[in-house]
């Protein structure tokens, strides 16, 4: 990318996001039917999303949007074939925040020439502001971030993950039930936090061991492996390969205990 990224301007957008979801935090009436529930969510969304548009306007005037729809399986196996353009999930774990539990993000991806270029995701409620430039590190509130490294795994904490698949997906459900008997079995704790991309974060910072998901989720990765990655974590699908766009898994690490997890099997 030719473009210098404002690094600061993004972050202060996503303060500003941030903000006005926080201050009406518990005020909805909690979706008691598909209707309502539907509506709240594109309602947060398009008020989400104006607020990063009309932030970050001055400083990329000429990047366009992707606004992701976690049910187009195409769409998640390719990037767009463009130099440069944002993916925005503009709230991982709206449901949270509609029932009024925490575990809700602002989560943003700047992909360059198929490339994960720069992402950010940000907590609210904790006011924590992950962010990470490709070849430049990860951050959380400006301080380096990096996975913490245990040997031990009766004190390591695995977390899983699943998608919503339309139509669902029976067989991959049972390969998902299977996966969680398998951590259940290794790892001294295994939990699921909500967001997938702080999850993600959460094992760059060394908070989580291993993040586990099957099936293609594509968009609710994308911010979290790149900060994961540029603080150290190792990167993988299910197989052990390296994640590459398009893998219909994926496993998170603290260096070296997912490829331990794979070849024990």
């Amino acid at each position: 990318m030719n473009q210098e990224i404002n690094v600061q301007l993004v972050l202060d957008t996503f303060k500003q996001a941030g903000k006005v979801f926080l201050q009406d935090y518990k005020k909805n009436t909690i979706p008691a039917n598909k209707e309502t529930f539907f509506q709240q969510l594109n309602e947060i969304d398009e008020r989400c999303m104006l607020i990063l548009e009309n932030g970050l306007a001055p400083g990329f005037p000429d990047i366009p949007w992707n606004t992701v729809d976690e049910f187009d399986n195409d769409g998640q196996k390719h990037p767009l074939p463009l130099q440069a353009y944002w993916i925005c999930d503009a709230m991982d774990g709206a449901i949270q925040y509609l029932q009024h539990i925490p575990g809700w993000t602002i989560n943003l991806a700047l992909v360059c020439n198929g490339e994960l270029y720069f992402s950010v995701i940000y907590d609210p409620l904790a006011d924590e502001l992950f962010w990470a430039e490709k070849g430049k590190g990860a951050y959380m509130n400006g301080t380096p971030i990096k996975p913490l490294v245990k040997t031990d795994p009766d004190i390591m904490l695995a977390v899983f993950e699943y998608g919503h698949e339309e139509p669902a997906n029976p067989v991959l459900r049972v390969q998902q039930g299977a996966a969680v008997t398998d951590l259940l079995n290794r790892f001294g704790v295994v939990r699921n936090y909500g967001p997938h991309g702080l999850q993600l974060a959460y094992v760059g910072a060394g908070r989580i061991d291993v993040f586990h998901q099957l099936g293609l989720d594509t968009f609710n990765w994308l911010a979290g492996i790149l900060i994961a990655q540029e603080a150290g974590a190792d990167i993988l699908n299910a197989n052990g390969d390296s994640w590459k766009w398009g893998d219909e898994s994926l496993l998170v690490s603290a260096p070296g205990i997912a490829n331990r997890l794979i070849s024990d099997k």
